[in-house]
């Protein structure tokens, strides 16, 4: 059997160096650096071709609906209803340049990526130093980094000093990461614990390294996730299918009704031109051509309201999306915490203090707090500066008193909790004058520094992880005094160590010493022996305040969160129990053990997994295909361009406006400006509301067209004269449809839209008894409009024009009482009818165009109607009320008899 060729983190940097064939003196020479550019081609991220854009845009003609609209155009083109025709053409026009912009955009989320790998960088060729272009970067190259630096490569570090490497966009890390050169044996380590290797697109916090590139362009760990992005096609949303689902059992019922009419009339001796023309037109009003057009408006609608609420939404069917979903996974670091570190505990002279009720008569009281905080100010090479600064590495915020911190995340929440206190960290610097400096490295665990104090004392200054630093501790601070340490005081404190730990703090241990004068020690070791345990300071990168009462909302709404980190698995337990996420019972999951399962046995057991830490990228995209594959409708929050592949696969991607990467927010579908997780609470609020105001216009128009179906249907059948003209037929499909059932496209949403339980992303539109609804009222609008139409018709034979003017009165004012009616799951009596003020207006508007074209002498003829008198009216309105009257007397007698909506925990 072939031994598996140990990858470059387990390998020495000799065995590196002669896998790659390369000398880190040197580097490689020119000609063999070019020779190998031919060979791996140049570093950048490749990008599968595209589709011509006017292929794009002549794609968009494909959907079945927009094929519907065609069809709709040619028929009214035929009836010389020109004006009609263009407006469909111009609504065929509109969705489609739409959906070539959304098409356009979704595809230029590789260009972002391209943005955060680095242009150029330092190299070793033929061992002289020179920057060269990122792209010609090869395997084998010597590159060198330094602070400020972009990895433009992935590399094997051979050498560091005092390096800290940003990983969070790649691998959730929330604090930068200790680089060394030591080989590490384990060859399934997740990314973030692989600390002699340095990623492209990640960035270099402090210190110094030499590498060797072992990856470039695809190959790289980036370019994965770029893989990981190609492959991810766009799919239709529930909205999208649901109307083309819609459109195709649409067409199929109206073309076989009018068909019937057409037919029946003709039996029945009206001549063939006459019911071609009125089938035509039953036809071109039967098929709600408008819809497509109402639904944009209204999502657009939707989209503008969003925006007041601080989400911004990318594609117009992204917010009824959300509405449906039932997971929602969220990225932990700036999603669920602020991506902040800051001091939350402190512990010195025997007891423990939480930060916030530390002030700064605290420190006058406590003199081991002063101590504390000064060892903390010392050993510590980050800067804070007051006011704004865009090029500062953390801007100010709220928390932070309005101090911006350049450098280490950890060094700067130190010099913040000096601030509290009263502390001003540069201040107290200039009172000290440093000597020496020993650098953090992983193997000790611990930085320090010499410095000299004011009156000229010369003092050892430490921090590092308290079991190794209380090993070198032979006292302890208590009172601002020096007091023996004994081993049982040292168990006590790795107590209060694990106890803090286990609340998701990483812990520091502080501790000094007052050398001799005359003394200095010559290296790390000497130094750092014999010293005082000051204290402990315990950080975190907190949760958002808001975020536990959105969770809260959104397991009344019957929606589960789940955490999706690249962080350690204690931390995420802890934050996810702080945050309510993870129930008794509850499972967590590392992304060592989801490496460990099939997709299968993945989907099996993950609805009991809220937790999912430590995990790489192509992890978060097992996770959410398993969910999906299980009938969830998935919604994918993520800030790092690790997130990017799974925001773009899942059913609704959710990007960071604030803290993330420009790659991210192009795979979205919805952008949170204020990085609130509370925002996505209130967009599916907002979806569902949207999603119940689209079922209740597409209830309004098909009850609509159904019931001018009916009334031309029962006519035939009953061998009567034509109850309504071909002008009729397409007046009301222009009129009455439109305003009104745009005005329901604004309607508020019912009070228990957050109360339900998310509905199920497969149902059909029609389901909850909206099909059967949509037959019984048009089948009743129709009935009562042939009544009124026949006993018109009977009081007097020979004016057929007034029998017909009155069944046109009658459908439209059917109609427009109908659409209150809309508005209501049971009744029309449920909710006050006069709330939605755009929908009264409607009604008003449309009700006064009926007048107009029934009692303004010129258009009478144009219409072929006549002017109707009080008793006609009152035989109008009778008959129109009817079918809501009748048809909403069970919703009625069962208001207040239903129990509220519960919705089970998940």
């Amino acid at each position: 059997m072939v031994k598996k060729e140990m990858l470059p983190h387990q390998q020495t940097t000799a065995e590196v160096l002669r896998r790659f064939a390369s000398r880190l003196e040197t580097g490689l020479g020119w000609r063999e650096a070019e020779r190998r550019l031919a060979q791996y081609g140049a570093n950048v991220l490749t990008e599968k071709k595209r589709a011509h854009p006017f292929f794009l845009f002549v794609g968009q003609f494909r959907d079945f609906m927009v094929i519907v609209l065609l069809v709709a155009t040619v028929l009214s083109a035929l009836l010389g209803e020109y004006t009609d025709a263009l407006t469909i053409v111009a609504i065929v026009l509109l969705n489609a340049v739409l959906g070539f912009i959304q098409e356009y955009r979704a595809e230029h989320s590789l260009q972002a990526l391209r943005e955060m790998t680095a242009p150029e960088c330092r190299v070793m060729r033929d061992g002289q130093v020179r920057k060269i272009q990122a792209r010609h970067l090869v395997p084998g190259d010597i590159v060198l980094l330094e602070g400020g630096d972009r990895v433009p490569a992935d590399v094997r570090l051979a050498k560091t000093e005092n390096m800290y490497v940003e990983e969070a966009a790649l691998t959730g890390e929330s604090m930068p990461v200790a680089k060394f050169a030591d080989p590490l044996p384990e060859a399934d380590l997740p990314l973030g614990d692989r600390q002699n290797m340095a990623f492209m697109g990640t960035s270099v916090v402090q210190g110094k390294g030499v590498g060797i590139v072992v990856a470039t362009g695809m190959a790289t760990e980036m370019g994965k996730i770029a893989h990981l992005m190609q492959a991810e096609g766009e799919e239709l949303t529930p909205l999208q299918q649901r109307l083309a689902h819609l459109g195709k059992v649409l067409v199929v019922a109206c073309l076989l009704l009018t068909a019937m009419v057409v037919v029946m009339g003709m039996w029945n001796g009206h001549g063939l031109y006459e019911m071609i023309l009125a089938g035509i037109s039953l036809a071109v009003a039967a098929i709600p051509e408008g819809l497509p057009a109402i639904v944009t408006v209204v999502l657009a609608l939707g989209v503008q309201r969003m925006i007041k609420r601080q989400a911004i939404v990318r594609k117009l069917p992204a917010v009824e999306t959300l509405g449906t979903a039932t997971v929602i996974c969220s990225d932990k670091t700036g999603t669920l915490t602020q991506n902040r570190m800051t001091v939350t505990n402190l512990w010195f002279d025997g007891k423990t203090m939480e930060m916030k009720d530390v002030t700064q008569n605290s420190a006058k009281e406590f003199r081991s707090l002063h101590w504390l905080m000064q060892v903390g100010c010392l050993c510590n090479n980050a800067r804070v500066a007051a006011g704004m600064d865009g090029k500062r590495k953390a801007a100010a915020d709220e928390s932070s008193g309005g101090w911006t911190v350049e450098g280490d995340p950890t060094e700067g929440a130190l010099l913040l909790a000096a601030l509290q206190i009263g502390i001003i960290p540069e201040k107290l610097r200039g009172q000290w004058r440093r000597i020496k400096e020993f650098p953090f490295d992983p193997v000790r665990k611990m930085m320090s520094v010499v410095a000299a104090d004011a009156s000229g004392n010369v003092w050892v200054l430490a921090k590092g992880a308290p079991d190794v630093l209380l090993e070198r501790c032979t006292r302890i601070m208590s009172g601002g005094r020096e007091l023996g340490l004994d081993n049982l005081q040292k168990k006590r404190i790795l107590a209060v160590n694990d106890e803090l730990a286990r609340q998701a703090l990483r812990n520091l241990g502080f501790a000094c010493r007052r050398l001799a004068p005359g003394v200095m020690p010559k290296d790390a070791n000497e130094a750092e022996k014999g010293l005082c345990f000051v204290g402990l300071m315990g950080m975190m990168d907190p949760p958002r305040p808001e975020v536990k009462e959105a969770i809260a909302r959104c397991r009344q709404a019957g929606i589960k969160t789940v955490m999706i980190t690249g962080d350690h698995q204690t931390t995420a337990e802890a934050i996810a129990r702080q945050l309510g996420i993870l129930p008794p019972g509850g499972q967590v999951l590392t992304g060592t053990q989801l490496a460990k399962m099939g997709q299968g046995e993945l989907t099996r057991n993950i609805s009991n997994v809220y937790v999912y830490a430590r995990v790489a990228p192509e992890h978060k995209l097992r996770i959410v295909k398993a969910l999906q594959a299980q009938g969830e409708v998935v919604a994918m929050t993520g800030d790092g361009v690790n997130d990017a592949p799974a925001v773009k696969a899942a059913d609704i991607g959710i990007a960071m406006g604030k803290s993330g990467t420009d790659v991210t927010k192009e795979a979205a579908s919805l952008v949170l400006a204020d990085d609130n997780f509370r925002t996505i609470v209130a967009a599916v609020e907002e979806g569902r509301g949207i999603y119940e105001n689209i079922r209740k216009f597409i209830r309004y128009i098909l009850a609509s067209n159904v019931g001018e179906i009916f009334t031309m249907f029962i006519a035939m059948l009953l061998a009567m004269p034509m109850p309504l003209l071909p002008i009729h037929i397409l007046w009301i499909n222009l009129v009455t449809d439109g305003l009104p059932a745009m005005a329901l496209g604004l309607d508020t949403s019912a009070e228990n839209v957050m109360r339900r339980p998310p509905r199920d992303g497969r149902e059909s539109i029609f389901a909850r008894g909206l099909g059967w609804k949509i037959i019984s009222r048009g089948l009743l609008i129709g009935i009562v409009t042939v009544a009124a139409f026949w006993l018109t018709l009977t009081n007097n034979p020979a004016d057929l024009t007034r029998a017909q003017t009155v069944a046109f009165a009658t459908l439209v004012m059917a109609q427009l009482i109908h659409v209150f009616d809309c508005r209501c799951e049971r009744s029309v009596f449920e909710r006050n009818p006069f709330e939605n003020r755009w929908l009264v207006m409607a009604v008003a508007l449309s009700t006064a165009m009926l007048l107009a074209v029934m009692y303004v002498p010129w258009l009478q003829p144009v219409f072929h109607t006549t002017a109707l008198s009080l008793r006609d009216w009152a035989l109008v309105l009778v008959a129109a009320a009817v079918p809501t009257i009748v048809a909403g007397i069970p919703g009625t007698l069962s208001l207040g008899r239903t129990a509220p909506t519960k919705v089970a925990p998940r």
